[in-house]
């Protein structure tokens, strides 16, 4: 198990009956690294992967 994955397990745990819009999710990726510069770019590169996750030209 990777160290990460306990945050993610909690995320699960305690959101995860609830639905969001991927606008909410990106609001609070900007809040994020308004708070924590210094992730920029993994929150970056997070978005660029969720955002094209169904781009078979990636592949």
């Amino acid at each position: 198990m990777y160290f990460t994955d306990r945050g993610i397990e909690e995320l699960v745990e305690r959101r995860g009956e609830e639905s969001v819009t991927l606008e909410w999710v990106g609001e609070r990726l900007r809040d994020f690294v308004d708070q924590n510069p210094e992730f920029e770019t993994p929150m970056e590169r997070f978005a660029v992967y969720l955002a094209r996750l169904d781009d078979e030209d990636d592949e």
